[in-house]
């Protein structure tokens, strides 16, 4: 089984790789694209010259190896993927081939932690846009990390349903100091998730934004707002019909 989780930053994401990699039938492969992103827009991203000569940045290549045999010769291959990583020139067909989930979380959350690590980010950054436009190109599973981190085992038991994968509570711990296949990256993002075993409580109120970032909250909610209404999980009254993800 190849898994293809869509995410943007800052949203469980690694924590998500993790679970999946301490179930030990999965191979791992942390944010493919990251380099040719990079070298593709020149963006000035922490470690960004790093990232470029230590990691493949020919986006083809990176293709073809989603597509590949993973080099654990694993059961099943999941790809912690930036949603906001797919720009022009990329390719996507790859994709068909994989179970795809979307994995989303609330704007202000994820605004209010970006923030601390890479100050005034876009909405090209955080990628919501991204997000939804794949996830009407592709289909797929949504899952929102808000419930995650609420009832981690209940979610995951409900998101391996879905995919067809059998749940192991393997997947609700992990050994602190971060995974041999993290990207060079997570030197300056993974901080929080290193020092972890397993996923953080509930989270606390949602943060109450100001300026720019307020406005960004604004443009971003519409986008997670339309992805929550087919969240794993979401009960829907009789007047309130939505369709299922396919």
């Amino acid at each position: 089984m190849r898994i293809a989780m869509w995410s943007g930053p800052r949203n469980l994401s690694t924590a998500m790789m993790y679970s999946f990699a301490a179930r030990g039938d999965c191979a791992i492969w942390d944010e493919p694209f990251y380099a040719s992103y990079l070298n593709m827009t020149g963006l000035a991203h922490p470690m960004a010259d790093l990232i470029i000569s230590s990691h493949e940045s020919d986006a083809e290549r990176v293709a073809a190896r989603c597509l590949g045999s993973d080099k654990a010769k694993k059961p099943h291959f999941y790809m912690k993927h930036m949603a906001h990583h797919m720009i022009s020139g990329v390719p996507l067909g790859w994709a068909n081939d994989c179970i795809n989930v979307f994995l989303i979380r609330h704007p202000a959350r994820v605004i209010t932690s970006y923030a601390a690590k890479r100050e005034n980010p876009t909405l090209e950054d955080i990628g919501f846009a991204q997000q939804q436009a794949l996830f009407g190109q592709l289909g797929g599973v949504v899952i929102d990390s808000h419930d995650i981190r609420a009832n981690p085992s209940a979610m995951l038991q409900l998101l391996c349903t879905e995919i067809g994968l059998e749940w192991t509570p393997d997947m609700l711990h992990w050994p602190a100091g971060g995974h041999a296949d993290d990207g060079v990256w997570g030197a300056h993002w993974y901080g929080a998730v290193h020092q972890s075993t397993g996923f953080a409580g509930a989270e606390n109120p949602l943060p109450e934004l100001t300026g720019d970032y307020a406005k960004l909250e604004q443009l971003a909610l519409p986008y997670y707002e339309s992805l929550a209404k087919v969240k794993l999980g979401r009960v829907i009254s009789n007047d309130d019909p939505v369709p299922p993800a396919t």
